[in-house]
């Protein structure tokens, strides 16, 4: 498998070099991308979307303009919104006679998902795509595969699904496309089963640390995430070349859900402080200060970090420090306000925690008892609103750190490999809490993606 890959890479290395037609090498990088193979031709991407960019663009085809503004937005280039005027009426809105074009309106819908602050008309081109993409599906005119993707995107727009899960089901697909590339599809699929393996590899791994540490602290109320653990840091790294980032960031996890179902969910105020003392403290000697039952876990913990650090260069040791303002205010039955909490819950969820265990590796490339009030809560106590007023008011500040996201590509260019990561883990939020749900905690939700990602392997 790896000898016939390894083949085939040559090839498609081959076919960047003599693929001159702008268009087709649009949908050589678009297609490499979906079917997940585009971490084995990184050099060939940039050099392809660099000429890409700097080239003159004529085309009248909303899918070609949309494509080229997704590929190039997603990857630093400025793309201003006006590529889309053309097809508009002197009104301003979009003509009509683009509303029986599914393919053009998909890669509308998918392209203007990219927008940055301040861009109504990129809004405006996800209301009228959506509008007309829902029409669509509605009376089944549709063909497969274009009516699974349609259906897709309308759940969840291609630049915010994970990449891994929407590769399976382009597996699938790609080959009932028109111009599908054979030696495309061949080495997606040989690349998925030869990653899958080092993927089972590490599974097993850490799943014989996690046994060896749970039997060891004799926590019996934290929760057994680590598969979930490891799959949430794969959806960042999954890449061959990113194994030592990806275990840690698996360990990392598991150790904050060891120490969130702690704060959360059985340790006093009293206990919270002793293990927030003695974690400040970072040593042996801190051991004494805290209850029989968290003694063991410490000890794990400073050995844990202690290999770490063995592991990584001087300039990327970091040491963990958690956050105890929320258990505070549940004792003290404080309600905090809806911008308190959202600023609190940013720093106490392990969203930063995790981001800066991310760039370690790198060298230089639900409620719980006790929890405080949710942003939920606090947003209707404030405002004297109902749940679903609070819900949309939530999901309009996700929308706006969408964009935000969105901007961080474009601005910090040198960056983007690192901000990539961060966008990964951004989805990865979608894919474990959409639909108001807990898929971390509640782990059979996820138990079809687990499968389809590490134990399924792709039919060849």
């Amino acid at each position: 498998m790896q000898e016939r890959a390894e083949k085939l890479r040559g090839q498609i290395r081959t076919l960047f070099g003599t693929c001159h037609d702008m268009s087709a090498r649009m949908n050589l990088v678009d297609s490499v991308q979906h079917l997940g193979i585009d971490h084995l031709f990184q050099e060939e991407i940039e050099d392809a979307l660099t000429s890409i960019h700097g080239s003159e663009f004529r085309s009248s085809s909303l899918y070609e303009v949309a494509l080229r503004f997704r590929l190039l937005r997603e990857h630093g280039f400025w793309v201003s919104p006006d590529a889309f005027n053309k097809f508009k009426g002197d009104d301003g809105k979009f003509r009509n006679d683009i509303a029986n074009d599914p393919k053009g309106l998909l890669s509308l819908y998918n392209a203007a998902h990219l927008l940055i602050h301040g861009e109504p008309e990129l809004e405006e081109a996800i209301s009228f795509a959506r509008k007309h993409l829902e029409l669509m599906s509605q009376d089944s005119v549709l063909n497969p595969p274009l009516a699974e993707q349609v259906k897709r995107a309308l759940s969840l727009p291609l630049p915010r699904t994970f990449k891994r899960v929407e590769t399976i089901c382009y597996m699938s697909e790609y080959e009932r496309e028109a111009g599908n590339i054979p030696i495309l599809l061949e080495l997606a699929k040989l690349d998925f089963n030869l990653l899958q393996h080092i993927h089972l590899e590490e599974l097993k791994a850490i799943s014989e640390w996690w046994k060896d540490l749970y039997g060891y602290m004799e926590l019996r109320y934290i929760r057994d995430r680590t598969i979930e653990a490891y799959a949430w840091s794969y959806m960042m790294f999954y890449e061959e070349d990113f194994a030592f980032t990806r275990m840690f960031v698996a360990k990392i996890i598991a150790l904050d859900t060891v120490m969130d179902d702690t704060y959360d969910a059985h340790a006093t105020i009293e206990e919270c402080r002793q293990l927030n003392t003695a974690i400040q403290r970072w040593d042996k000697s801190a051991i004494s200060i805290l209850p029989e039952y968290l003694k063991k876990f410490y000890i794990k913990l400073l050995i844990n970090f202690e290999e770490f650090e063995h592991q990584v260069s001087d300039n990327e040791k970091y040491k963990a420090v958690y956050l105890l303002p929320t258990r505070s205010w549940s004792y003290q039955k404080h309600k905090p306000s809806f911008k308190d909490q959202v600023v609190l819950s940013t720093k106490s969820s392990a969203v930063q925690l995790v981001c800066v265990a991310a760039m370690i590796g790198w060298g230089n490339r639900g409620k719980n008892k006790g929890d405080v009030a949710s942003s939920v809560e606090c947003y209707m106590n404030e405002n004297r609103v109902t749940s679903e007023v609070a819900f949309a008011k939530i999901d309009s500040l996700v929308e706006d750190e969408w964009r935000t996201t969105n901007q961080t590509r474009l601005e910090h260019g040198t960056l983007l490999p690192m901000v990539q990561r961060v966008v990964n883990f951004t989805v990865s939020m979608v894919l474990f809490y959409d639909d108001r749900n807990d898929a971390y905690t509640f782990a059979a939700l996820l138990r079809e993606i687990i499968e389809s990602l590490f134990v399924r392997p792709a039919p060849i």
